[in-house]
């Protein structure tokens, strides 16, 4: 009787009933309030602060994490063609003209807009095309003439700098 008593279901409710026990959802309700504040004051200081490139990075970024990036002259005009790009980015220092042309005017064709960046090392860094060490600094970076954004990814500042940029450069 004695081992019944220790395998049965008195221990087991004692356990889980005990008061001083912590469970993941108070653990949880108590870090719930310290989230919002951080997030609040980010977004307080970056609001009118942010540059088009600043913006540029952050939703390159995002569109990144969501798999939302055409990187690259064949992917790049496939997602132009298709009517499903959101944006492009063209590197203004490629070399091959007819490429620039023909990004150019699909943008033009399907009023998609464009924005053109200086060095195509950033643009390939932002993009993804890189090797990140155990610092988190980037390596190996492949340069990159342009990128489609064909999935937003979220909701967010960065997105809403660049829309505004749109509507005020047309």
């Amino acid at each position: 009787m004695g081992n019944q008593s220790i395998h049965g279901g008195d221990i087991k409710t004692n356990l889980y009933n005990d008061p001083q026990r912590i469970s993941r959802s108070d653990v949880e309700e108590n870090n719930a309030p310290d989230v919002p504040e951080e997030v609040e004051v980010s977004a307080d200081a970056s609001k009118g602060q942010m540059s088009v490139l600043d913006a540029l990075k952050g939703v390159l970024k995002l569109a990144l994490m969501h798999d939302g990036l055409a990187r690259g002259l064949r992917e790049a005009s496939k997602a132009l063609d298709r009517r499903q790009a959101h944006m492009c980015v063209l590197n203004e220092t490629c070399e091959e003209e007819a490429y620039k042309k023909l990004v150019i005017a699909l943008c033009q064709e399907h009023k998609i807009p464009l924005i053109k960046v200086p060095d195509g090392k950033q643009l390939g860094e932002w993009a993804g095309l890189c090797v990140l060490d155990r610092e988190g600094n980037a390596r190996k970076i492949v340069n990159c003439s342009c990128v489609v954004v064909k999935d937003w990814g979220e909701e967010s500042t960065e997105r809403s700098v660049l829309l505004n940029y749109f509507q005020t450069e047309q």
